[in-house]
């Protein structure tokens, strides 16, 4: 088995670019889970209308600048139409009304009646030349020994960690402002918020508006790397990805999404070595086949996130005063 190949295409990973999108991605759902308790199922939705708004305005001859405007303000809409009969919803009913809301607006952009839109199941493709267009790095590999990147990656990187870094920034701004301390508040005793005057209600919708901006920023991010937008791609599991993100990294912590991104892609590329050389090289017995290392991947994960929540709540980098105690 080599290790040393293993390594590095674990530390590509988790510096590359799904590691920056799902960064992006876990600080928006952490500050509506972490800072604000709302158990968000649908998250990924948020996602996908910030890439079919910004591939459906390219596919129409509008600018893709034009287009990343498109898709946030289509996510802040998300979130409030979403959000208005829902915000009053006890937490887990709130979970399963946006994991069903995700999944129908998945099979409405996939649906025959939409297709003259979004182009049905095939998607939208090559919508991103305008930003590849403005890569200023030449041809060539970028890095040290075995762990370069091409001058494509390299430019997305830059795009991708520039937008967490820009994103954190806002949050570490917005957390610590008035309205920051409103949403805690809201997290950890929402009567006694309302008892204080406070609009809870108001607090928690303007929470899953940004959160859900956010997650459009992502969604976009990876729709220009990968230069394609299809709806069976924004399933559930991207959302519990996020989830998984924001609890290693810690819920109600700044840096807990990025942190917990790079661990996360860094676990699941190591385990996805090893699995693959344990089973070529038999150290299984021939229990298990090349087909079966996903599922033991994940299984694995499982057994970790359970550890986890048991021994350390608040996550790898959070804190007891930012941990989610009870999600209203």
């Amino acid at each position: 088995m080599d290790w040393v190949k293993i390594l590095i295409d674990a530390g590509r990973a988790a510096v590359g670019v799904p590691a920056a999108a799902y960064a992006l991605s876990a600080i928006g759902l952490n500050l509506q889970f972490g800072y604000t308790g709302l158990l968000n199922f649908g998250h990924v939705a948020s996602m996908m209308v910030g890439a079919y708004g910004m591939a459906i305005t390219v596919d129409r001859g509008g600018s893709m600048w034009l287009g990343v405007i498109v898709g946030i303000l289509l996510a802040l809409i998300l979130g409030l139409i979403l959000g208005i009969p829902t915000l009053r919803l006890r937490a887990d009913y709130l979970a399963i009304v946006t994991i069903a809301a995700g999944e129908i607006l998945r099979i409405l952009v996939r649906s025959s009646w939409a297709e003259p839109v979004t182009n049905g199941i095939l998607g939208i493709q090559a919508f991103a030349d305008e930003f590849f267009d403005l890569n200023p790095i030449p041809v060539g590999l970028y890095g040290i020994g075995r762990f370069r990147f091409d001058e494509r990656t390299v430019w997305v990187m830059i795009l991708g960690w520039g937008l967490v870094a820009v994103v954190t920034l806002f949050m570490w701004k917005l957390t610590r402002s008035p309205w920051g301390r409103t949403i805690r508040a809201i997290r950890e005793d929402e009567d006694a918020a309302l008892s204080l005057g406070k609009n809870v209600f108001g607090y928690k919708l303007q929470s899953l508006m940004v959160g859900g901006a956010i997650g459009a920023l992502a969604g976009m991010f990876l729709a220009i790397d990968q230069q394609n937008v299809t709806p069976d791609t924004y399933i559930p599991l991207l959302t519990f990805y996020a989830f998984t993100v924001v609890i290693i990294g810690g819920p109600g912590s700044l840096l807990g999404p990025i942190t917990g991104s790079m661990i996360f892609w860094f676990l699941f590329e190591f385990l996805d070595g090893v699995m693959t050389g344990a089973v070529l090289n038999d150290w299984f017995f021939g229990w298990f086949e090349a087909t079966d290392i996903g599922p033991i991947r994940f299984a694995l994960f499982g057994v970790g996130l359970m550890w986890l929540m048991i021994y350390r709540p608040q996550g790898l980098f959070g804190s007891h005063e930012e941990m989610l105690i009870d999600a209203q």
